[in-house]
């Protein structure tokens, strides 16, 4: 629970530095809709997109992967149309948020790691 509850919490983050990074391209009402737009994105992540990348194998195949970035911007797409309080401004505006966000969302996530010691 505690791991999960981590994981929101940098996930939030993430949309609203993103958010704040695309300037008038995204718009977010505040800390609250990040909030909730980080629990959609993670639930259309865990329902739709896998159904999304299963109907479009073959597309993918033939772009060697790089049709996965359409998904994505269509995943935040239909986060946009879930949520009142968060807008993107059209498809290539979805393509570079996700593209952020998937930036912001490591570096933030590199920042918390642990350090082992060598041996």
């Amino acid at each position: 629970m505690n791991n999960l509850l981590i994981k929101l919490v940098v996930n939030t983050l993430s949309v609203f530095i993103t958010a704040w990074i695309m300037g008038n391209a995204v718009h977010l009402d505040g800390f609250g809709t990040a909030i909730l737009v980080a629990i959609v994105l993670a639930l259309l992540n865990i329902t739709i997109k896998p159904l999304l990348i299963l109907f479009t194998i073959p597309a993918t195949i033939f772009t060697l992967g790089l049709f996965l970035f359409v998904i994505n911007a269509v995943v935040i797409l239909m986060a946009d149309n879930l949520i009142s309080g968060f807008a993107v401004d059209g498809f290539w505006w979805a393509l570079v948020f996700s593209f952020v966000l998937s930036f912001v969302n490591s570096l933030l996530n590199s920042l918390g790691k642990e350090e082992r010691p060598q041996q």
